[in-house]
């Protein structure tokens, strides 16, 4: 948690943007695993974390722009509770260490929205994706769970990803933290990896460290021999000699901040010429970004890292033709159908539970399009502004993928510039993916950790790898 002035200065900045009304930002429930005391590790909402650094349970706060007041609301636990929680600090205790002066009961959350709605002032609220936090604010807007979602901020949600997207100097020192908690992390992995080892004794390690300096993982780690399949759970395979292990995952520190970070490399601890072809190819394109990335369009950016691959593939003769018209063309859309990069800070993928990725919670992004695109911020990717304090991940692959090869072959797409009789000898490739998180500053950008790397080059991944 930062001082409390941190997050007085945030919520004053948030007042400012959005004028008038209330903001309401109900913090996370604890969730249940498979009976109502058996809880999961609890996670605060992000953007109730940004504004009021309580990582607590069963909280949430009101932000009164019309009449300069902050509210938080929660309740003191019970003696009976006690039993079981130990001592917890009392809520106006909780409240004072954010710089919040007023203090609520929860049952009192919903008087309060009701007065509001009935003086005509507008409740601002984000969209909402779990189903508990949905089901609560069904109850407070007195609206079906179906149309919570129906009634959002767009002001809200603008607001909070311009704020959230830039990242002061004190998030970016936590950030440093997180790196070198995944830096531990990936220099386990790599040490373990070896023919017989089991893909999961891998993420047990890595978790362990995770937790050991910080909250735990960021995200499920992936840790697969299928680096052709973009989020693989499945985690029970047994290294072979031959195979390559993709490895992406990162650190949540106790504050919340993240870190992201993918490694491949040959399991045998030594690269086969084809591996060694793609691997720097995917290499140069990953270095290719930290070279050029500056406050610039996303878009651009991405673009750039499709063509670098585009190049060494043209050279390997999987494209044909000009690469330039081969990236115009969507060619590269079916080695790397994924993005360059997400922002990274509070979530792995900041701020995409608000964004354009908040489709899938019953959102239509449609809505705010139109806005997202004027102020270009983190919300859509396709129209995004990278910004000095922007920090997001670089993390360009390319992934041979059958079934999506024969698709796009029996489709004849892009036909003239992929030469699919060369693909069908990568069908047992697998996938490579190099990933970091950047910083992009006032004329370039800079990595997360500066000059410490995790082992990236293959002469240094085969020096490590199994050692």
């Amino acid at each position: 948690m930062f001082p409390a002035q941190t997050y007085v200065t945030r919520r004053d900045t948030l007042r400012k943007m959005i004028g008038s009304g209330i903001i309401l930002l109900p913090g996370n429930s604890d969730m249940a695993i498979n009976f109502p005391n058996n809880a999961g590790a609890f996670r605060q909402d992000s953007t109730f974390l940004y504004y009021f650094g309580l990582a607590n349970a069963r909280l949430a706060a009101i932000i009164d722009i019309d009449n300069n007041c902050d509210t938080l609301y929660g309740d003191d636990v019970t003696i009976d509770e006690m039993v079981w929680t130990g001592p917890v600090p009392a809520l106006v205790d909780l409240a004072a260490s954010v710089g919040v002066k007023h203090t609520a009961p929860l049952a009192a959350l919903p008087d309060a929205i009701a007065a509001a709605r009935r003086e005509g002032r507008t409740v601002h609220y984000l969209p909402q994706f779990r189903g508990m936090e949905l089901i609560s604010m069904s109850t407070l807007l007195g609206v079906p769970v179906q149309q919570v979602n129906d009634g959002v901020s767009p002001d809200l949600m603008m607001a909070v990803t311009q704020m959230r997207e830039i990242k002061s100097d004190e998030e970016i020192a936590e950030m440093e933290r997180a790196f070198h908690v995944g830096y531990l992390m990936h220099t386990t992995a790599m040490s373990m990896c070896r023919e017989g080892v089991v893909e999961r004794e891998i993420i047990g390690a890595i978790g362990g460290i995770a937790m050991q300096y910080g909250w735990g993982c960021s995200f499920f780690s992936h840790v697969t021999q299928h680096g052709e399949i973009l989020h693989n759970f499945s985690c029970d395979g047994k290294l072979v000699n031959g195979r390559l292990l993709l490895c992406d995952a990162g650190a949540e520190l106790i504050s919340g901040y993240c870190s992201d970070h993918t490694r491949t490399y040959p399991v045998s601890g030594k690269f086969t010429t084809r591996q060694r072809e793609i691997y720097e190819i995917v290499l140069r394109a990953h270095d290719r970004i930290i070279e050029v990335a500056r406050p610039m369009r996303y878009q651009d950016l991405h673009n750039e890292a499709l063509y670098t691959m585009a190049c060494g593939l043209a050279d390997l003769g999987i494209i044909k033709g000009d690469p330039r018209e081969a990236v115009a063309a969507g060619a590269m859309d079916m080695l790397m159908p994924h993005g360059l990069g997400h922002g990274m800070g509070l979530d792995v993928h900041d701020c995409e539970s608000i964004g354009e990725r908040g489709d899938v919670y019953n959102f239509p992004f449609s809505r705010v399009a139109d806005r997202a695109a004027a102020i270009a911020c983190c919300t859509c990717r396709k129209v995004w502004q990278l910004r000095p304090g922007v920090v997001m991940s670089d993390e360009p692959g390319l992934y041979f993928i059958p079934a999506l090869i024969e698709q796009w072959k029996a489709e004849g797409r892009c036909k003239d510039f992929l030469n699919y009789d060369l693909l069908a000898s990568y069908y047992d490739f697998g996938g490579i993916r190099i990933e970091d998180d950047i910083i992009i500053t006032a004329d370039g950008c800079r990595r997360v950790g500066g000059d410490k790397k995790i082992p990236i080059m293959v002469e240094e991944l085969e020096a490590v790898v199994g050692r």
